[in-house]
């Protein structure tokens, strides 16, 4: 809570809580010490009673002078104890209407201040209790309310229930148009046995889809979104968004397919005098029917999308219309098949020899008949023959065959079933044919397309009436997409799913053995009824009329239309809303109601696509894909959760398991190929397109999906494996600890460190970003917080792919440690630490930051790991640019496993350094062999299969020179000067003044004429004295140096001769190498270590600094102790 009271003594005098002492008191009410009134309550409760003066008192003071303790009212927020929860809630840190409501009782005092962020759950279980799911539009439950500007009016809250809401819809949109128009041609095509097999695939896949469904469905509020909600709260934003676009384009195109069903109804059974274009010849009618189904469509869909645009609760209304038709249909079918035992309908079918007639323009199945005592010929003659007469020419198998007439609906007890068990394939063109009958030669294939014969209006084969047929159980999602209309999903959806998809599969199974037990195999076959005078083959069979069944199929359609129109512009809205996809923002609006119109229009124009193809036999393999590869990803998502055993992952719905989620995902996948291998590509491509958009440019969203826990699952038992072993030195690169400097306001200093990691790194192995903010972390945490952020931005921007890790600790040089033994987990931890040179370490006035650089060195070799120092690392490339030919120079001079030859290969792999050489100096001692070390060199190179050029550059042990024993003078006086911490800086400064005039004074024979120093003290020489001092020596006499130096003798005594060593060391090795590499892109050198003797740390810095003198970018490298390269395969 806010608000608190403090004890502050008054009446002049201070008085301080002795040990053991503590003031505490709650007060009730603040106005009863402000003069309101009400302020008193009751002692009974528990609080604390403020009594009359002159009363026992807990504040009344024994002695009249001392202090009396008042209670100040402050409203200052506890700074340590709060903080901003990682996620905002309905709930959680959510008081915004309970702000004023102060807590009133001394019952809680104990979490008083902390009732802002974690209300009383007393005030908060209703709720909790009254928490469902909003209307559709509303915002889901994990954002925040606040960020959307003014609130927006209430919405009505939904009513609909499992029966409404879910039952009917999926009842309708299974029930559909391939039930009525298709599934008579498939049984005959495929015959029962595979028309079973199709049938118990698809609903098999259906059912175990929605089993997993329902598991999902249970396992918490799904808003609006349906289906699409599940799969990216599963399976992330990635497979939400590109499920949810490939669900949402399944169920646009099956509103196509609808619609072009209710055409093909309208147009071939209702009224076909209505057709537009008509055809004048038999080979032109395909087109004249498709260009028919274009037109009618169309406009078919605009007046269901203005029905969809006028409201939902319309659609709701007329699906009861609809449904009682389908309800209807269905029924007379039934009552037709137990009228077929008794009393067969009359539907004679008229073969030719064995082929079957279209009776189209003839009445009487005869090729003659007898008027009024005279033979005439018929009408079916005239189609065959090129007259009427008797000697007219007639088609060769027309003349050598009879006409005969079967009973197109034998009946139940006919024994047809028999003939229906198996399957009729055939090409496109192919003549359905009963083979039983006989059948004379004399036909000409290329004459028979002209003829009124029924054919094959496509190809047939067992796996494109897979295809074809599986749009008719894709009806399962129709009620979880409209779940934000419903008044409880969790427990409407698994319901109502389930009883729909077991109403239909008992439907589909009676169908299929009733069609092909009652119907013969030609009539069957004919897919538009061409043989029964164009009626609606399913309708032949139906009682007490055709017309039922045709006007039941009608409605059916169009209402499974509506419903799809209804569902996938709602879907778009949500994906629209969550963000994920930017460029789909735009039709997250709608009206004043929540009603998606921009997602209406684009549903729409989409749909349209799929009508211009007007074919549904090519539409239904389509939108099969789309909805096959979301029912893959729902059955995924539960299997991936059940098990990953995520303590969230508590369905109500138990009836499920993570092996009956496998099997749904594998019967899938194969009926996506079994379907249309190619089909199933392309809808996997535009998945995975969409996928990688999101991935790339979508919003990031953090949704505690299945593939996030099923990644920890495999980074922990990677963790653990990597665990068992270190790695082996072919699999060795470096792991990177990256410790980063940040200026003042927390941004990072030298951006440049982060380009060289990515260029090392190439995106490969760990990297870990480390800084450290002095302090403690509850006074610094917004300061870790905002240089965490800083670190980030700097990565992203220099597409550096790793972790960032800020330390607060009350030292650098301690925070550093830390950083060092605890980065990374387990056996992904970093082997490699990259830190910059401190540059400015002679002009600090703080001997720490030099001090710390020298510990962290020392820590590295202590903890067995390797160390990059960048110097300039402010020079180095940036990712963008591309340095021209030149060198990346390695001076091997010390074995440190191999770092130095492995990391200019690692280097050379980025696009920066790529047309970059690699060149490695060694250096030779006077007794080696520099002719046999190049050999032996190059061979180790080319067993390494590294590319580089090979110099050895040879030492000779020549004297140490003046200059040598003039830097080692200077540096060891500056050295003493410095640890006289107890003077003042003016003393200091006088100091070094004295030992410079000492120093000039000194070496005075060498120089020829004395020079007039500076006012200040030269802690280094640069780079032109160093020259100039070298070529003097060159230059001058022998015997002047020698007496010189005999001169110079007793004051060099004094110096460590160790110490003279080491800057002979790195003035001769510096010579060397800026002689040769001064102008490389890059010098990588051998780092020496620092000194076992701490007292020696300020020269170890001189050393370096004049071994790298003169070189422009340089990278000093110390191994970690191991071989890292190898030269096995």
């Amino acid at each position: 809570m806010g608000e608190r009271f403090v004890v502050v003594p008054v009446d002049g005098g201070v008085r301080v809580a002795g040990e053991g002492e503590h003031w505490d008191a709650v007060v009730a009410d603040p106005a009863s010490y402000t003069g309101g009134g009400g302020g008193s309550s009751d002692s009974s409760s528990g609080t604390a009673e403020v009594k009359e003066a002159g009363e026992d008192s807990v504040f009344e003071p024994e002695d009249p002078n001392a202090l009396v303790p008042i209670l100040e009212y402050n409203r200052e927020p506890n700074k340590y104890g709060d903080g901003v929860p990682k996620e905002n809630s309905p709930f959680i840190n959510n008081t915004d209407n309970d702000k004023g409501n102060s807590y009133d009782g001394t019952n809680m005092a104990l979490f008083e201040e902390e009732m802002d962020s974690n209300p009383m759950v007393s005030s908060l279980l209703n709720k909790l209790a009254n928490y469902t799911n909003l209307t559709q539009g509303a915002q889901e439950h994990e954002e925040a309310e606040e960020d959307e500007g003014p609130k927006k009016k209430a919405v009505k809250s939904p009513q609909m229930g499992t029966f409404m809401g879910v039952y009917l819809p999926c009842l309708q949109n299974i029930l559909g148009v391939i039930l009525f128009l298709r599934l008579t041609w498939i049984v005959g095509t495929a015959g029962i046995l595979e028309s079973l097999a199709i049938v118990c695939l698809c609903c098999s896949c259906t059912m175990l889809t929605a089993i997993s469904m329902s598991a999902i469905a249970t396992n918490g509020v799904v808003p609006a979104g349906g289906s699409y909600y599940m799969i990216s709260r599963s399976l992330g934003p990635e497979f939400g968004g590109a499920v949810g676009l490939c669900f949402y384009l399944g169920t646009t195109f099956a509103g196509s397919m609808y619609i072009l069903g209710t055409i093909e109804i309208l147009l071939t059974y209702i009224v076909p005098k209505a057709a537009i274009f008509v055809a004048e010849k038999k080979e032109d009618e395909p087109d004249a029917l498709l260009n028919n189904m274009r037109v009618y469509g169309t406009c078919c869909l605009a007046l269901m999308a203005v029905v969809v645009f006028v409201g939902v609760k319309y659609v709701n209304k007329l699906a009861l219309v609809f449904l009682a038709c389908v309800i209807l249909s269905i029924l007379a079918i039934y009552a037709g098949v137990i009228k077929t035992i008794f009393e067969p309908p009359d539907f004679p079918v008229c073969m030719l020899g064995n082929r079957t007639l279209q009776n189209h323009n003839f009445d009487s199945c005869l090729k003659t008949e007898i008027i009024q005592n005279v033979t005439v010929t018929t009408k079916l003659w005239k189609l065959f023959c090129d007259g009427p007469e008797f000697n007219a020419t007639c088609d060769e198998y027309f003349a050598n065959n009879n006409v005969t007439s079967v009973q197109g609906i034998p009946g139940l007890t006919s024994g047809v079933i028999s003939e229906n068990m198996w399957s009729v394939y055939g090409p496109l063109k192919m003549l359905v044919e009963n083979k039983k009958l006989p059948s004379a030669g004399g036909s000409d294939p290329a004459q028979d397309i002209y003829m009124p014969y029924v054919v094959n209006d496509i190809t047939t084969f067992f796996t494109l009436l897979v295809g074809i047929y599986f749009p008719s159980v894709t009806g399962i999602m129709a009620g979880s997409n409209r779940s934000g209309d419903l008044r409880d999903a969790q427990k409407s959806i698994p319901i109502g799913t389930i009883l729909a998809i077991a109403t239909t599969s008992f439907i589909y199974v009676t169908c299929v053995v009733l069609f092909g037990a009652c119907i013969e195999g030609v009539l069957l076959r004919d897919k538009f009824g061409d043989s029964v005078k164009g009626n609606l083959v399913i309708g032949t069979l139906s009682w007490p009329s055709p017309w039922v069944i045709v006007i039941g199929s009608f409605f059916s359609c169009c209402g499974a239309g509506l419903q799809s129109l209804t569902g996938a512009p709602r879907l778009l809205q949500a994906i629209a809303r969550d963000g994920i996809v930017p460029f789909l923002q735009v039709f997250g609006h709608g009206k004043a109601n929540g009603e998606p119109t921009w997602a209406l229009l684009l549903t729409a124009g989409i749909c349209e696509i799929g009508i211009l193809i007007a074919s549904l036999d090519a539409v239904a393999p389509i939108l099969s894909m789309f909805f096959l590869m979301c029912y893959l990803f729902v059955n995924l998502a539960c299997a991936v959760q059940t098990l990953l055993r995520t303590p969230n992952w508590r369905p109500r719905f138990k009836y499920y398991h993570w092996a009956l989620s496998f099997l749904g995902m594998s019967l899938c996948l194969a009926l996506m190929f079994i379907s249309s291998w190619y089909y199933a590509i392309v809808a996997m491509a535009i998945a995975g397109c969409i996928y990688k958009y999101i991935e790339y440019r979508g919003a990031e969203k953090e949704w505690g999906d299945g593939i996030r826990g099923l990644s920890l699952n495999a980074a922990r038992y990677a963790l653990i494996r990597l665990e068992e072993a270190p790695p082996h030195t072919k699999n060795w690169r470096p792991q990177l600890l990256v410790l980063l400097n940040l200026d003042s306001d927390q941004g990072v200093k030298h951006p440049r460190m982060l380009s060289l990691t990515t260029q090392l790194k190439a995106g490969k192995g760990l990297t870990i970003v480390g800084n450290v903010l002095e302090g403690t972390y509850l006074t610094k945490e917004a300061e870790a917080k905002k240089a965490e952020q800083n670190i980030k931005s700097s990565m992203s921007a220099e597409r550096t792919k790793g972790f960032c890790h800020v330390v607060v600790s009350s030292n650098l040089r301690d925070g550093f440690s830390h950083l060092i033994q605890s980065a990374g987990l387990g056996g992904m931890k970093h082997n490699t630490v990259l830190m910059a040179w401190p540059g400015t370490w002679r002009q600090s006035n703080d001997p720490q930051s030099w001090k710390n650089f020298i510990e962290t060195v020392r820590e590295t070799t202590a903890a067995h790991q390797a160390l990059l120092v960048a110097k300039n690392v402010d020079s180095f490339p940036t990712n963008q640019d591309r340095l021209e030919e030149g060198t990346i120079d390695v001076w091997w001079v010390v074995h440190d496993g191999g770092m130095l030859m492995l990391l200019p290969f690692l280097l050379r792999q980025h696009k920066v350094w790529r047309k970059c050489k690699m060149r490695i100096f060694t250096v030779a001692q006077m007794d080696d062999n520099s002719i046999q070390m190049k050999k032996d060199l190059q061979m180790f190179l080319y067993h390494l299969r590294l590319d580089a050029e090979v110099e050895v550059v040879e030492m000779h042990d020549n004297d140490i020179s003046a200059f040598t024993y003039e830097k080692t003078l200077v540096m060891e006086q500056r050295s003493q000067m410095l640890k006289q911490m107890q003077l003042s800086r003016t003393e200091r400064e006088r100091e070094a003044q004295l030992i410079h005039d000492r120093n000039t004074a000194s070496h005075a024979a060498i120089n020829d004429k004395a020079e007039t120093g500076p006012d200040r003290v030269h802690m280094t020489w640069t780079k032109d004295k160093l020259f100039t001092e070298r070529n003097r020596n060159r230059e001058g006499n022998s015997n002047v140096a020698v007496r010189d130096l005999f001169n110079m003798k007793p004051e060099w005594e004094s110096l460590n001769q160790s110490n003279v060593r080491r800057m002979h060391t790195a003035v001769k090795l510096n010579e060397v190498v800026v002689n040769k590499s001064q102008e490389a892109h890059l010098v990588l050198l051998n780092m020496p270590g620092p000194p076992g003797n701490r007292g020696g740390d300020e020269n170890y810095m001189e050393f370096l600094e004049v071994l790298l003198e003169g070189l422009n970018r340089v990278l000093l490298v110390r191994g970690g102790g191991r071989e890292v390269i190898t030269i096995y395969s």
